[in-house]
Order: C-alpha cells, then structure tokens, then sequence
C-alpha cells in the first residue's frame, strides 16, 4: 500500500499506508517525487499551538490537526486532509481520466497537499495543479506559497527602486523577499536572522550584509550602514516583537515596516515610544492572500500567485539553498521532528525526496 506522513499525535509525525482509489473521469493520478511542509502555520498546529487547529487529542478519532483555511487544503474527494503534514509536491502523472485534456501521462506538475506517494487531483477545475516546465527546479516549485507572501510583503511595503531595505528573519519567505527585493531594484539589502547558516544562504543569493541580532545591536547597525538615516523599507517575516523593535529603532524617518510575519501575543520587549515616534515609523500588516489587496481591482492574490509562479518558474530567484535539508521519504517523520520542530536552526525549508 501507498504511504504518507501524518500528525499522530501533538509533535508526533509517523509513516502509515492509506488506501488510494481509482480517479475519477476529471482528475489525474500523479506519483509524487519530492515534497515539502510549511515551518509557519503548519509548524504551529503540529504543535498544538495555533488558534486555526481544533487542539484536542481524542482516543477514539485521534488528533484533529487542521481545520480548513482555504480551497487549496481541501482535497480531491473533499476532505480536508486533516492527518497529512506537508504543503506541496512535485511529481509526474501517471493517470489520466477521459475528460482530462489539459494534462498527459508523463508531465511534471507542482500541487498543494501532503507527503505522501500519490496524489489524485482534479485535473479539469484545478488552478493549484501547476505544470512544471522542462527545466524548472523542484525547489523552486515547492517555494510557490512562501514567494506569495515574500511578494505580498514586498508590494505592501511599496519598495521602490534605490531604497535600502532590511529583511527580519530567514525562513523561506525572508529568504525569497531578500531576493525579490533586489529584483523590485532595492539598491542595498540587508538581512537579519540569529541563524548563521541563513544568513550565508542569504549573502550567497544577493543580499550585502547580514547581522546577527543575538550578538549585534541591530537597529544602531542598520543606522551605521546608512549613514545615520536608517533603511527606507524593512521586511519583518519573523513575528518577534524584539525583532519589530530593532526594525523599528533601524527604520529611516518616515519608513515602511511590512509586518508579514503572523505573530503571538506579545508579552514584552516592544516600546512603541521612544524610535517609533521619532522615526515615524508606518506598520502595515501583510497578508498576501487577504482580499480585497490593498491594490484593488488592479491586484488580487490570484494575480500575486501568478507572478510567482512565473518568477520561480523562469528561476528569476533560486531556491536551491533555501531547500535544505532534504530527507529521504523512509526518513521524513524523524526528519520533520528534528528539523522542523525540534532544530530549526538545521534547516530552512525541509525538502523530502521519494
């Protein structure tokens, strides 16, 4: 029988088989080759902690780990995959219902849904079951939810071409928005993350200088590199109010912190007087999947997912480093405690190879 990742319990992923079933006249049958989680929300209710999972453990039905967010967590018999870890996948189709036309047998395709062997996907109605061209990476695929959020961030924050910009922490989405900040023509960009390995990952892709906020004062530094006036744009993926304190103190007068990450409740370390009042600092929470956009009619996140999938997929940015570590499948529930949960600073985006 096939095989999946699943949440059996808080902070417990196992192994187990699930009964595939024959495919519909409307969807295709794709077997899956590599695959990835998310280390934010995902992250969160696989450890009991978000306000979007039920958080209860039942000796009857077991664990109840999501509840549906949004059309691309249901799956394609309609339910919500409630047991299945992971974010997307990359793999090759193998069946092919009468009615579909769009797909072959044969053609590489990137989909939402969890790791597991086999995914059956409507292949007639189904925006998020995107065709791979000849020579994409399968790291940029599976980066195609994060870059929504780097984009959003990036756009929110209106950066312009020249401005100097920081980003705040170096998971997937802070690596991409460094990126996608010098592509929107930043003309110094600087990242933050207590990780030195992310930083190098960082400062390999195009950022010029990266601080340690564990060892640094990072708001003086930020200062100090810009001659006293601060950067014009920070980009704050991290959802620490220490962080948010620092973006604060490093902001130039009159600069834009884009507030991507989605935070706890805070419970200090966060002074909105001092440098918040002087720098006359603008907050704005982002959120790229959020409607109306900020920018509407003229942007939607329909229109920001199709610009990502377009960047990633002519590889404008490269997420070959941002795809580390990548685990073998037998190896993925050991995997994902280690270095999703328990040792983040192992990893960034957690790739798994079947």
């Amino acid at each position: 029988m096939p095989k999946q990742l699943i949440a059996q319990a808080p902070r417990k992923a196992v192994i187990t088989d699930y009964e595939d079933r024959e495919i519909k006249l409307n969807e295709v049958r794709v077997r899956v080759e590599h695959a990835s989680p998310k280390h934010g929300s995902e992250l969160a209710g696989f450890r009991g902690e978000s306000p979007h999972t039920a958080d209860y453990f039942d000796e009857k039905d077991g664990w109840n780990l999501f509840l549906p967010r949004d059309p691309k967590d249901i799956s394609a018999d309609g339910g919500f995959g409630r047991w299945n870890l992971g974010n997307q996948w990359v793999g090759v189709v193998t069946e092919a219902g009468s009615e579909v036309s769009a797909y072959k047998i044969g053609d590489r395709v990137c989909g939402y849904g969890g790791i597991r062997e086999t995914h059956v996907v409507n292949a007639v109605d189904n925006y998020y079951l995107k065709k791979m061209p000849e020579r994409m990476s399968w790291k940029n695929a599976v980066c195609f939810d994060p870059a929504q959020f780097a984009l959003g961030g990036i756009r929110d924050a209106n950066v312009r071409a020249g401005d100097r910009v920081a980003v705040f922490g170096l998971g997937a989405i802070g690596q991409i928005a460094a990126q996608l900040a010098k592509m929107a023509g930043a003309s110094w960009v600087a990242v933050v993350d207590p990780i030195e390995g992310r930083r190098a990952v960082a400062l390999r892709n195009g950022a010029d200088a990266a601080f340690d906020p564990a060892n640094e004062d990072v708001g003086l530094e930020l200062k100090k590199a810009t001659g006293k006036l601060g950067v014009d744009v920070i980009i704050e993926t991290s959802a620490s109010e220490f962080a948010l304190q620092q973006a604060l103190r490093g902001l130039a007068y009159g600069g834009t912190i884009a507030f991507v990450g989605w935070a706890r409740a805070f419970k200090g370390g966060l002074d909105l007087g001092r440098e918040a009042h002087f720098n006359n600092a603008k907050i704005v929470f982002s959120r790229a999947c959020s409607e109306p956009n900020p920018d509407y009619p003229r942007w939607s996140w329909r229109r920001i997912e199709d610009v990502c999938w377009d960047i990633l997929s002519k590889e404008l940015i490269d997420c070959e480093d941002v795809i580390s570590p990548v685990v073998p499948f037998a190896q993925s529930a050991e995997g994902y405690e280690q270095y999703v949960d328990r040792r983040p600073d192992l990893s960034i985006k957690l790739g798994v190879s079947f």
